[in-house]
């Protein structure tokens, strides 16, 4: 294992909506590097009164943490924020150790986690145009002087251009297939689009129990550990709600604080499924003492993906990890959401709360749905057999002309019903129908 030092920059001025205190940020830091099986010898928070251009701090410090890398014989150190070019290949000069910022570490992560092929490549974009930026003259070789030929590059090309023309044809190469794939997942939604089912989509920080709810939910297999960013690649699967109501379920990849904007972009389109739901769940770690910043950092992420205010402010809340909570703050929490519509606790690990999950996401999508009496021709096996497939069917009653039914569905639903079978009726449903075995 590669033995790692993780040093938090603490600057006097950084951003006020930042809510995070210095040492809780550190704690992160070193989770990340452990996700990657970093032997973490070392931790700690430095205090900048500001960013030094040249080395990030001050030249005392950079002495300094330089004989206690040596002593430890650290071979890689993460810096827990940005880092310029400059600023890297400085320090690696002074303390002739690899240095890792905060993006290149998640980038790192998210290179060993994806397992789709649309994952692997969305990951390789983000990575190329990070190195893109980190192509500086660093080294001898760069600074040579190389002819060429001229679709390689003319005579009198510094190595660096040729490294930055090579990653730009790799970048566009991706990009191409990277569009192959989003077609062809945009061909997938469209094929979803048919299916009448509401799509529910779960978001969080990262390690907030999303994928552990999603396998309770749907009895999938979906890899949930303790650890950060455990799920990258999107999973749906199929789940009923308590009216037998049937739902598509999305889990999506955790986010974090100052999640790199190559990842942003990149894992846009993955992260469209989020766009396309109709409803949100947004879960939450009540047991970790960071959950308020973990929520803004989750609101940020959203409102960069395009998500607005009012599609934030209509999520249902899951505030999750009950089980880790003391007895009196569990007794609390849930007391305070039993008197709220748009919040729920529960324990994903345990099923505590998870009944009262599965209603309260009924209800919400229940705002949308419809109750009519359909009146169905005896002949009409097939629309028979298209409504108890796509709907709700709450009461039957047959005759030998038709088919007399109450059932509830999306407008939607109703809408391509009429397009498909005319001479399935809709009637007044004042009177309630006798209920026969389904």
């Amino acid at each position: 294992m590669t033995r790692a030092h993780v040093l938090h920059p603490d600057i006097r001025n950084r951003p006020t909506d930042d809510l995070r205190l210095p040492e809780q940020a550190l704690e992160e830091a070193v989770g990340l590097a452990a996700a990657i099986d970093l032997e973490v010898v070392g931790a700690d928070v430095v205090r900048l009164p500001k960013a030094d251009a040249g080395h990030l701090f001050g030249s005392g410090k950079v002495e300094e943490l330089g004989e206690r890398f040596k002593e430890a014989e650290t071979e890689l150190v993460v810096i827990d924020g940005p880092v310029s070019p400059v600023q890297q290949r400085n320090l690696e000069k002074a303390w002739k150790v690899k240095i890792l910022d905060r993006t290149g570490l998640i980038l790192e992560i998210f290179g060993e986690r994806a397992r789709t092929r649309e994952g692997v490549l969305q990951v390789e974009l983000a990575h190329l145009n990070y190195q893109k930026t980190r192509l500086v003259r660093s080294w001898t070789h760069l600074e040579r002087q190389r002819g060429g030929l001229g679709f390689v590059g003319g005579p009198g090309e510094t190595q660096i251009e040729a490294d930055r023309r090579a990653l730009s044809e790799r970048i566009k190469k991706l990009e191409k297939r990277l569009e192959t794939v989003v077609k062809t997942r945009e061909l997938h939604r469209e094929s979803r689009r048919k299916i009448p089912y509401p799509v529910i989509a779960l978001v969080g920080y990262t390690n907030a129990g999303k994928s552990t709810l999603f396998n309770r939910l749907t009895a999938a297999q979906v890899m949930a550990e303790d650890m950060l960013f455990a799920t990258l690649d999107p999973t749906m699967r199929e789940i009923r709600l308590p009216s037998g109501r049937r739902a598509i379920l999305s889990d999506t990849v955790g986010f974090i604080s100052n999640l790199p904007t190559q990842l942003v972009a990149a894992f846009r389109a993955t992260l469209e499924e989020v766009l396309e739901a109709d409803l949100i769940l947004h879960v939450r770690d009540v047991s970790h003492q960071d959950t308020d910043a973990q929520a803004e950092d989750v609101a940020r992420v959203l409102g960069a993906l395009g998500v607005g205010d009012e599609r934030r402010a209509g999520m249902l809340e899951v505030r999750n990890k009950l089980d880790r909570l003391p007895d009196a703050a569990r007794l609390s929490l849930l007391n305070e959401t039993a008197r709220r519509t748009d919040a729920v606790a529960c324990s994903a690990l345990t099923g505590q709360g998870v009944p009262e999950l599965l209603a309260a996401v009924e209800a919400r999508l229940g705002a949308r749905e419809l109750t009519r009496r359909l009146r169905v021709p005896s002949q009409n096996g097939a629309a028979l057999a298209w409504v108890h497939e796509h709907m709700t069917v709450d009461a039957t009653h047959v005759s030998d002309e038709a088919t007399l039914l109450d059932v509830r569905g999306d407008p939607e639903e109703f809408g391509r019903l009429a397009k498909r079978f005319e001479d399935v009726e809709e009637i007044s449903s004042e009177d309630e129908l006798p209920r026969v075995a389904e």
